[in-house]
């Protein structure tokens, strides 16, 4: 069981370095929560790689700096394509 546990957990924060996506981007990806993928990769990650962790939380923190534009991004979108 934690072995599956920690897989689950290494190959989602791989897949989250290799390609900067999201939580939520990964959650998709990996058909879990939102709430399950953060915790993965910011407490369980933790006790399992340290290394890895690190790299996971810069990528995460890239995101939270980078969340305003793409909302804002999206709500720009949104508001054009209701105009067509």
């Amino acid at each position: 069981m934690w072995e599956d546990l920690k897989l689950r957990v290494i190959e989602c924060a791989e897949y989250v370095v290799e390609t900067g996506a999201t939580v939520r981007q990964a959650a998709k990806v990996f058909h879990l929560g939102k709430s399950t993928v953060h915790k993965d990769l910011t407490v369980r990650l933790r006790e399992i790689d340290v290394v890895l962790h690190e790299r996971v939380r810069r990528v995460l923190k890239k995101n939270l700096a980078e969340r305003h534009i793409r909302g804002g991004l999206a709500t720009k979108n949104k508001y054009l394509n209701a105009k067509k």
